[in-house]
């Protein structure tokens, strides 16, 4: 099987390109190395890289000839920077989301579209979001997901691509670019640097190691159904509790924490029900509270070559933008 991996470059693509290549399949990674791609990310990996723009039909075209499916793990998506600048994240996650589909329409190929948990919005305590309820996006960010989405839903009714889009909780685990709470936090703590939470800290999400997240994406390359959704749920953690066991793992300074003013528009709580992707045969083998956030936290200690680069230059422009005043205030 020959599989188109859009942003394969990133941090949850490059696992999934991983994935791929070692149960045999020949892969094809197309990536626009963005901020946030890296080719360190792909080393050792058997693959053929195509440099671009998932929103350039020419680019698709090159990648995209003489694959048997297309994974779409390409996208914007750090809500902080969407509420920065939305334009790129409609750019990317619709436009681009809408390229790709027209090239599985004209290739006849299988079509995986890697969407978020985000878009089903806010949750009450104790509720969990089924496959089939309706979309709330919040932020700029998961609204452009949702119409993500619903190109992919529209392109199966009406021209019968063969599409399915699955909906992954948080993701953690090794290469993830330091913008995220975990990377961002674990990173800051071996660096002596400020833990920014935002408001009290009490905001839920569920924790997805990214090796799980691709088996189910992987799951459903195989085994979904054309026209369905499948959630890829983890683990229920506050953002404080995550934040201390963090200190706990790095051994840092507990005044590093601080409380920041909170972020616009921010959920208070991600939860989805999962059992339709379980009823496939997937079962998670990380556990975030027993092993799953105590590795990652040792892959960053393990290699500071990866991220120290990266913090600094770009990342350190973005980075005061986003919380130097709130640091202050």
């Amino acid at each position: 099987m020959r599989v188109l991996v859009t942003g394969g470059a990133g941090f949850i693509g490059s696992h999934f390109v991983r994935l791929l290549a070692g149960g045999g399949a020949s892969v094809v990674v197309l990536d626009k190395l963005t901020y946030a791609g890296n080719l360190a990310n792909l080393e050792g990996i058997d693959h053929v890289f195509v440099h671009g723009d998932i929103a350039d039909p020419a680019a698709v075209a090159t990648a995209a000839a003489g694959c048997d499916a297309i994974v779409n793990f390409a996208a914007e998506t750090h809500v902080d920077r969407s509420i920065l600048g939305p334009a790129e994240f409609v750019h990317t996650d619709v436009l681009g989301t809408m390229c790709l589909l027209e090239a599985a329409r004209e290739s006849g190929a299988r079509y995986v579209q890697v969407s978020t948990d985000e878009v089903y919005g806010d949750l009450e305590a104790g509720g969990r979001a089924r496959e089939g309820d309706p979309l709330r996006p919040s932020s700029p960010y998961s609204a452009a997901k949702a119409g993500g989405d619903l190109q992919v839903l529209a392109y199966v009714r009406t021209y019968g691509v063969r599409a399915s889009i699955t909906r992954g909780a948080n993701t953690y685990g090794p290469n993830q670019y330091p913008e995220k709470l975990v990377p961002l936090f674990v990173t800051n703590a071996f660096e002596g640097e400020p833990l920014p939470v935002y408001g009290d800290g009490k905001q839920v999400r569920e924790w997805l190691h990214a090796e799980d997240h691709c088996a189910g994406v992987e799951r459903v390359l195989h085994e979904g159904a054309p026209g369905e959704i499948y959630n890829i749920g983890g683990e229920d953690h506050e953002n404080i509790e995550v934040t201390r066991r963090i200190l706990e793992l790095t051994g840092a300074d507990p005044a590093l924490v601080r409380h920041v003013e909170d972020r616009a528009g921010h959920d208070r709580r991600y939860a989805v029900d999962d059992s339709k992707l379980r009823a496939l045969g997937w079962t998670p083998e990380h556990s975030f509270g027993e092993g799953g956030l105590s590795a990652t936290v040792e892959w960053y200690h393990e290699n500071r070559a990866w991220w120290e680069p990266i913090k600094s230059g770009v990342y350190r422009a973005y980075y005061e933008e986003q919380y130097a005043n709130r640091l202050k205030a």
